[in-house]
């Protein structure tokens, strides 16, 4: 199993700089890194350009030989027609800055359609079944597909592809639902980010080998993330803790044929830069096994 192996930004969001991160991540053996598409840490906007040539400085310098970038992405939940319009416009001149930039180390970036919660101000967040595709109305399906299919065309021009990560609150939020936006939009260059971690978190939840054979060719991307499952609450830990069997869940991707990158995150405090080296330590050992398993 060769898949290359990111690290998510969020194991080294507390202070650490752009060379600091890039630095850690190869130090411990990462392939890549996946960034947001915006610096939360930055007070004024910054423009997209001065933006990813920070990143490439600190990427070249580091070595790390592959790059992702997420969160936020055009957002097409916006009741205004001109403010989708307008991140449409901005969403597609990152991308392709991006790829222009970080050229072949740039293969697939995480999206998202835009938060889609309940209009009812009393619901809480935690309740997941009762926002993103649950509320859906036909018009934010439109909204949707619409501006993805406009993304997608665009991104079919510069050579990069996009998975829309299975995220609670969003319209993707479901294997259905993700299955349902990728299948009307109908564009190669858009598929899934798989993020199983994120689907145990529903009272229903989906059993993984379903999750994997409904959604097949189309995932570009899969983040890894564990929990201990409760029937009142899930506690986040490390991937080799939980309740999700990493091992049963890499074999079945191999057996399928998945050579995108793996995407291993920190949903948790503390200390992160700890929690990066322990789970990467697991990932790259299940993948040794799994290998062995062939010879």
């Amino acid at each position: 199993m060769e898949n290359p192996i990111y690290m998510h930004i969020n194991y080294c969001e507390q202070g650490q700089t752009f060379p600091e991160l890039c630095h850690k991540a190869v130090d411990w053996g990462f392939d890549g890194i996946e960034f947001r598409s915006k610096d939360g840490r930055e007070t004024a906007k910054e423009p997209h350009r001065k933006y990813l040539e920070r990143i490439l400085k600190a990427v070249e310098a580091a070595g790390l030989n592959e790059v992702s970038f997420g969160y936020p992405s055009p957002d097409m939940m916006l009741p205004d027609t001109a403010a989708r319009k307008a991140e449409l416009r901005s969403g597609i001149e990152f991308y392709r800055i991006a790829k222009e930039l970080f050229g072949p180390k740039l293969r697939v970036c995480n999206a998202f359609t835009g938060p889609l919660k309940n209009p009812c101000k009393n619901i809480p967040y935690r309740e997941y079944e009762s926002h993103g595709s649950f509320v859906a109305s036909d018009e934010q399906w439109q909204w949707a597909v619409e501006g993805y299919q406009t993304v997608g065309d665009a991104l079919q021009k510069i050579g990069l592809r996009i998975g829309f990560e299975t995220h609670m609150c969003y319209l993707h939020d479901t294997p259905e639902a993700v299955k349902k936006l990728v299948d009307k939009i109908g564009r190669a260059t858009v598929g899934v980010n798989l993020d199983y971690g994120n689907m145990v978190y529903f009272k229903k939840r989906p059993v993984l080998k379903d999750v994997l054979k409904s959604l097949g060719k189309r995932i570009y991307y899969v983040h890894l993330k564990n929990s201990i499952i409760r029937e009142d609450r899930n506690i986040p830990c490390a991937l080799s803790d939980g309740d999700i069997n990493h091992r049963e869940y890499l074999r079945t991707l191999k057996k399928m044929g998945y050579e995108g990158p793996l995407c291993i995150e920190a949903p948790r405090e503390g200390d992160r830069e700890w929690y990066a080296k322990i789970d990467l330590a697991y990932i790259k050992s299940v993948i040794a096994d799994l290998s062995a398993e062939e010879q």
